[in-house]
């Protein structure tokens, strides 16, 4: 093969029965090394995040409603009432329950496009305890056939590896990248900026008394040139000492001979800005998933009401969530137990789709020409378990 060459201490090593034909492709790229995050995490949370009231309301908008959601456990024979998968997701650490863990884990996926679930085992089986790590100091390590073999995660200057087995990483999809997922906050990147500046802009003309109030024009006499540097010097400052701030708003000014005061308004560019910023956050919300009347966004009307916008929220951008992420998690955790379990989301139990599930329940319970096990599996329902009568 084309890439034996790269890979050392492979001989007499019998070859895997299932792999990726470009997974040798992807090991050639990587070498071997760690695969370092191609965006800065930190910068996008700081600014995106922490920085802007759109995007911060956005993260904890749909991470609380994902967290929230009831999850159910089954498999193809029954809905597990009480299960040690349930217990874990339960009380998954001493310091965190499901809702903290999830609206964590949730967090990390849609600031950085990576969320990683840590194991705790004791002696095998399933883990004891499940821990979301950050995002941003953890680095994914390719093996030689291009999958990850490891986890490298780096704290106060010291690193630690886990196996590969140890860590769950879910990721978003990105088109160019092969280990790492892309998050909508650097989608949103653009629109944060602006909307950013036009917070900046609105301080620093609140600190300016507010608005551009007008302008003192120097009128010499015939024969005076301009205002003197020490007459300058004298003028700003008493502007700055007695008008400037929301104390002195209104206080009227007094002129010295030669000054005459010209009021001013906004220009239309400046009228323009606040229509500029108000664009900007619907950006930042559509790269998130959430309607902006939810958000309180002016000037939306993709919705006629609020709680169709409500609707849409879960149904676009809260239930794939969290059905992808609960996908992941059973399968992982899946692996530890041996069982063939499903963790997803119990519909019938989100208020926000009560008119979606009763129409469905009543056209699945009226159509006559299915049986019950048809419209058992067509509501996501194990089948029934059969009786001792057969």
């Amino acid at each position: 093969m084309v890439f034996d060459f790269l890979r050392r201490g492979s001989a007499g090593k019998a070859p895997e029965a299932k792999a990726s034909a470009a997974g040798p492709v992807v090991a050639w790229q990587t070498g071997g090394r760690v695969a370092w995050s191609p965006r800065d995490t930190a910068s996008l949370t700081r600014t995106g995040f922490s920085g802007n009231p759109v995007g911060f309301r956005s993260v904890k908008l749909i991470a609380e409603a994902a967290a929230a959601l009831p999850l159910v456990l089954q498999d193809d024979a029954q809905r597990y009432e009480t299960h040690p998968v349930l217990r874990l997701m339960r009380r998954p650490n001493a310091a965190q329950g499901k809702a903290e863990l999830l609206e964590a884990l949730f967090g990390q996926l849609l600031l950085s496009g990576n969320a990683y679930v840590e194991a705790v085992q004791a002696e095998g089986g399933l883990p004891v305890e499940l821990h979301v790590l950050r995002s941003d100091r953890m680095s994914v390590v390719p093996g030689a056939d291009g999958w990850p073999r490891a986890y490298d995660y780096t704290a106060g200057g010291k690193t630690h590896r886990f196996p590969a087995e140890a860590i769950c990483h879910i990721k978003s999809f990105h088109p160019q990248d092969d280990h790492y997922g892309f998050s909508p906050m650097q989608a949103a990147a653009m629109a944060i900026d602006v909307h950013n500046s036009a917070s900046r802009w609105s301080k620093s003309l609140l600190d300016n008394a507010a608005r551009p109030s007008g302008a003192l024009v120097w009128k010499g006499g015939d024969g005076q040139g301009g205002m003197a540097e020490e007459q300058f010097r004298r003028l700003s400052d008493e502007i700055e000492a007695n008008y400037r701030g929301a104390r002195n708003a209104g206080r009227p000014m007094v002129l010295e001979g030669g000054l005459d005061w010209k009021p001013m308004g906004f220009s239309p560019s400046d009228m323009e800005f606040q229509k500029t910023k108000e664009a900007a956050a619907r950006e930042i919300a559509l790269a998130f998933g959430v309607p902006p009347m939810l958000l309180g966004i002016q000037g939306d009307a993709t919705y006629s009401n609020y709680q169709e916008a409500n609707r849409a929220f879960y149904r676009l951008t809260v239930l794939p969530l969290v059905t992808r992420v609960a996908a992941a998690l059973s399968d992982w955790l899946s692996g530890f137990t041996g069982e063939d379990l499903v963790l997803k989301p119990d519909l019938d139990q989100v208020p926000a789709l009560a008119t979606e599930r009763d129409a469905q329940w009543a056209r699945v319970a009226n159509a006559d020409f299915l049986t019950d096990a048809e419209k058992r599996a067509l509501l996501g329902l194990p089948a029934l378990a059969e009786t001792a009568d057969g």
